[in-house]
């Protein structure tokens, strides 16, 4: 028993220790911070293709980490922020962008959501206008034609109580 206890022992230690041999020390963003500050404020404006909702500056996914490389590099090269973003869109097309811009072919999602809220609106209005004047026409009292028209109408009918056909008493 005791032998056995050593050796679970012994295994798990061995395990820690190839565990911890194969971790490296993280390698550093950038030597400039200011460069750093540049690539996450051009990150921030590009859409990670794989995560689709969340920038390349949030997303941890391989390609967001290859696209904030990117962006490093050609800002090292002397790229503007302007020409990055117009090679990330030459590359990947405007998805890319985190928010489109507006051109013919966008026009949809930015006036989209305006044009159905008018809609539902001018909807809602119709409605409760109808239902306003349903209601007040309900509520009007007869005229003394139409009550007259009305009585005629009941003593006409050949139903023998205002209630209805035979119906339980």
């Amino acid at each position: 028993m005791a032998n056995r206890i050593v050796a679970t022992l012994a295994a798990a230690g061995l395990a820690c220790a190839l565990a911890t041999a194969g971790a490296q020390e993280a390698r550093p963003l950038a030597a400039d911070p200011a460069l750093e500050a540049k690539v996450f404020e051009i990150a921030h404006d590009l859409r990670c293709l794989v995560c689709q909702n969340e920038t390349i500056a949030a997303s941890n996914a391989d390609l967001a980490v290859d696209l904030r490389q990117q962006v490093r590099e050609q800002l090292i090269a002397g790229r503007t922020p302007d020409e990055i973003r117009a090679y990330m869109v030459d590359r990947y097309g405007d998805f890319v962008l985190y928010k489109p811009p507006f051109k013919p072919l966008t026009w949809l999602l930015w006036i989209g959501p305006f044009v159905l809220l008018a809609a539902m609106a001018w909807v809602m209005s119709r409605t409760l206008r109808q239902r306003r004047s349903a209601a007040a026409a309900a509520a009007a009292p007869l005229s003394d034609a139409e009550a007259r028209r009305a009585r005629e109408l009941l003593a006409s009918a050949d139903v023998p109580d205002a209630r209805g056909p035979e119906t339980p008493r």
